[in-house]
């Protein structure tokens, strides 16, 4: 499982000119999902970004998490996280999961995350949308549970 997790003044995302999700400040996640993902990926992985210690205190350090700081989250789905381009000038996708594998888990990740104490609101999965967003800091953090877990960090 991939995120890209950007650090936000304000999100939005709509689809089919319906306003879907908007937060102010907090996170805007992009997720992908590929085989062999599970819900405890899921799982962890919200964790983990609920926690991210990425948001400024009072002296200007980056100590303070989403949850820290009572910001919400935008969780957009994106397969292209898991684009090939190895081989000539069209990305390949064959290492994203299918629909049928990755919305459980994408809706599983949304959940994880709300139980860790952010508010969640969600794009449409599989659907054509506009993702609007003014990034803090700019702050930006790319994470792949396979990347973390296989250096030992632990659920």
């Amino acid at each position: 499982m991939r995120a890209i997790v950007q650090r936000v003044a304000r999100s939005s995302v709509t689809a089919d000119g319906k306003l879907l999700g908007a937060v102010g400040r907090g996170l805007l996640v992009f997720l992908g999902v590929t085989h062999g993902d599970t819900p405890a990926e899921a799982r962890y992985l919200a964790k983990k970004i609920a926690q991210l210690r990425i948001f400024e205190d009072e002296r200007g350090k980056m100590n303070l998490s989403v949850v820290d700081v009572g910001g919400a989250a935008l969780v957009v789905s994106q397969f292209t996280l898991y684009a090939d381009c190895r081989r000539g000038r069209r990305p390949a996708f064959t290492d994203a999961a299918p629909p049928s594998v990755a919305e459980p888990l994408y809706l599983d990740f949304a959940r994880a995350l709300a139980a860790e104490g952010v508010q969640v609101f969600t794009g449409q999965f599989g659907g054509h949308m506009l993702v609007e967003l003014v990034n803090d800091g700019p702050v930006t953090i790319w994470l792949d549970t396979r990347e973390l877990m296989k250096r030992g960090e632990k659920e």
